[in-house]
């Protein structure tokens, strides 16, 4: 395993007592994502898909923060949590939750969903629920589609076990020769690249593939006995670290990656039914220990039945989201005028209720067609087949343009394909620049530059999400688009330090880490304080992914105490304990799920009459703010300003799918009151957007 490594930042003489453990703290997260998975008031495939996002979470948790929590043990690292846990104590915790979680949603997935998707005609059911014509079917599709492609392994006499590949579903077998009376272990690996599920006949019956494989195990193993079969997946340490010192970055990675593959087992899921000398064979070959294995009730590998989300069956979903233009860019027609919006004012858009492809594909895309436009820079975190960055880029390289794409090849299970996309546009002539060995670049930053009237001028975007089309219909996320003097010339600046050689100076608009993020934050926290303390209105509102960084938690206690009112919506992890008495009785913490995924960061510090508006890449985290390239933005314009103010008032006052965060470090479920009119964040801003919409425009694009 890797060295264990801790955070160099000092710590700032909080209490444990007053912290929350960061990993429990996710898995109550992932335990409010399966409380949606379990609500009877969503449509049934929405609920499905909720099961399927619980197990593909808990699967990087595994691969991520319980690898990270494996290797401090293992180097001896004695006390790494704020809250003064052991890692030892913390795994311990972590793995009674986990059992709790997996049980719970296995109980979900057997006597609710699968029962209401049968009912609904989607039947998830075993080869012996075949009639006689679906067993001849089923017959004639294994042999043809699935049988040429298994290959038995067996452990014997120069045959040593098998290498299990993280989160792939094998069959572990013990195979007798009724002859010689010879028994063997046995591996068969369920193919990756086939459905899980197998769609039989014209009833909606879908079969898992490791029990259709099971089924005809004797085709394997002609003339053999099998005398256990049981089914078992493995999660391996994905996370990696790079030598501060590497001198091709893009190299580096991908011996990471490979090495990635070949990580340590975290977890090994296995069914229930196992025998003890099954699973003792199983621990040998894989080298995990009792507390490493989770035995599973019924099917594993539940993120699988996202398949069934993509069938379709509009009647159990959600009724389809089609983002609008943004009014601002409802009848530009042109990149003359796409741009000359842009320079009236800063406009904010907001996503996916705000259309992806005519705001920022629109920037893109009209950067490179235009001939006035002379460069353009973007940063590349994460990016999918159909985004705009890509071809943009390598039209505006081969128009003569200035194209330059920051890749960052680190970001976590998206290596791979950055890699490939940096491959690609260096091929095309744009200039492919990796970033730093020990520094993420995180954020989300687009300059273009344009001629116009014989002077230089400079457009820029800055944002919460990734240049990602897929995720941009499901995440949501704010960007703005701005051709202020100030913040493009920032932008222009730190694009020249991630391609260059220099040390940045102070941004003259723009939060960057891991330079001035944290102190300007702080800076913003104490001006509030300062307010609360002199008898002004003090307020702040903090909108993020993830709270955890300790410097940030102790001054927005030391705000508190002094009197300001302080707002937080996480969506995922919170280590501020809300509500002591006389420490933090003034900080509310909300947590808001919904179909789309609450992604954009917002800070808002009101001080007296001075009201301050930020937006940018970084959540409040270590990570974010000492070891990432982060890039956040001040928002000036009034009615962004507004836009801003009226989703957070949205998302504090939710009734619906929606939780509060006690002192007690438990969550507890927000619901209208009687007679209260029910208030669904997501619902209520789709409305609005809708609402505002000019009634000589309805340009609607995904």
């Amino acid at each position: 395993m890797r060295l264990a490594t801790t955070a160099s930042t000092p710590r700032t003489g909080v209490s444990p007592e007053l912290l929350l453990n960061r990993e429990l703290s996710w898995l109550a997260w992932n335990s409010r994502v399966l409380a949606l998975a379990a609500d009877t008031s969503l449509p049934l495939l929405e609920r499905t898909r909720f099961c399927s996002i619980f197990s593909r979470n808990l699967d990087e948790f595994f691969m991520v923060r319980v690898a990270g929590l494996l290797d401090q043990i293992e180097a001896g690292v004695p006390v790494t949590s704020p809250d003064a846990r052991r890692p030892q104590e913390t795994l311990r915790e972590a793995r009674e939750r986990v059992l709790q979680l997996s049980a719970r949603q296995s109980k979900l997935w057997k006597k609710e969903l699968s029962v209401a998707l049968e009912e609904a005609g989607i039947i998830v059911g075993q080869v012996e629920d075949c009639t006689k014509a679906e067993l001849e079917e089923l017959d004639e599709r294994f042999e043809h589609e699935v049988f040429p492609i298994l290959t038995p392994l067996a452990v014997g006499p120069g045959q040593p076990f098998p290498y299990i590949s993280g989160l792939s579903l094998s069959l572990g077998l013990f195979v007798r020769d009724p002859d010689s009376g010879e028994e063997r272990f046995a591996r068969v690996k369920v193919p990756e690249l086939l459905p899980r599920f197998i769609s039989i006949g014209e009833r909606g019956l879908f079969l898992p593939l490791e029990r259709v494989i099971r089924h005809f195990l004797g085709r394997l193993f002609p003339k053999m006995e099998i005398l256990e079969c049981c089914i078992f997946r493995v999660s391996r340490d994905a996370d990696f670290e790079l030598s501060d010192e590497a001198d091709d970055l893009r190299e580096a990675v991908e011996s990471e990656l490979r090495r990635r593959r070949f990580g340590d087992a975290v977890r090994v899921e296995i069914t229930a039914s196992a025998s003890t000398r099954m699973l003792d064979r199983l621990k040998r070959g894989l080298a995990v220990s009792d507390d490493q294995v989770y035995l599973v009730q019924g099917l594993l590998d539940l993120e699988s039945v996202s398949e069934f989300v993509g069938l379709d069956r509009p009647d159990l979903k959600e009724e389809p989201w089609f983002p609008f233009t943004h009014p601002r860019f409802a009848n530009v027609t042109s990149p003359d005028e796409f741009f000359a919006e842009v320079a009236k004012g800063d406009v904010l858009v907001h996503q996916p209720y705000h259309a992806f492809g005519t705001s920022f594909e629109a920037f893109v895309n009209a950067a490179a067609s235009d001939d006035d436009s002379l460069a353009l820079k973007t940063t590349v975190y994460r990016t999918s087949g159909d985004s705009p960055l890509v071809p943009a880029l390598i039209e505006a390289a081969e128009k003569g343009k200035q194209a330059v794409c920051l890749v960052e090849l680190k970001a976590r299970f998206d290596e791979r394909r950055n890699i490939g996309w940096a491959r690609e546009l260096e091929q095309a002539g744009v200039h492919v620049v990796y970033g730093f060995p020990n520094l993420k670049i995180h954020a989300k930053t687009t300059l273009v530059v344009r001629r116009e009237g014989g002077e230089l001028r400079r457009y820029a975007h800055v944002g919460t999400g990734n240049y990602h089309a897929a995720t941009a219909r499901s995440y949501e996320d704010f960007g703005l688009f701005t051709a202020d003097p100030d913040i493009t010339a920032d932008v222009a600046d730190l694009f020249n330090f991630l391609t260059g050689f220099s040390r940045p100076t102070r941004f003259r608009k723009l939060l960057v880490a891991p330079f001035d993020l944290r102190e300007r934050l702080v800076e913003k926290i104490r001006a509030t304080a300062t307010a609360a303390a002199a008898g002004d209105k003090a307020r702040i509102r903090i909108k993020v992914n993830n709270l955890t960084d300790e410097t940030i938690i102790d001054e927005l206690y030391k705000a508190s105490m002094k009197g300001v009112q302080v707002q937080i919506l996480a969506r995922s992890i919170c280590t501020l304990r809300p509500g002591v008495e006389g420490l933090s009785d003034n900080i509310r913490v909300v947590s808001v799920l919904g179909r789309f995924l609450e992604h954009s960061r917002v800070f808002v510090f009101e001080a007296g009459d001075v009201a301050s508006y930020y937006l940018g890449s970084a959540d409040l985290m270590p990570r974010n703010l000492d070891y990432r390239i982060e890039a956040v933005v001040p928002i000036e314009d009034p009615r962004a300003q507004q836009e801003l103010t009226r989703g957070l008032d949205t998302m504090v006052s939710s009734n619906v799918h929606a939780w509060e965060l006690k002192a007690d470090g438990e969550w507890q479920r927000i619901r209208a009151k009687k007679g209260e009119r029910a208030r669904e964040t997501q619902t209520l801003l789709m409305r609005s957007v809708r609402a505002r919409q000019p009634r000589r425009s309805s340009k609607r694009t995904a």
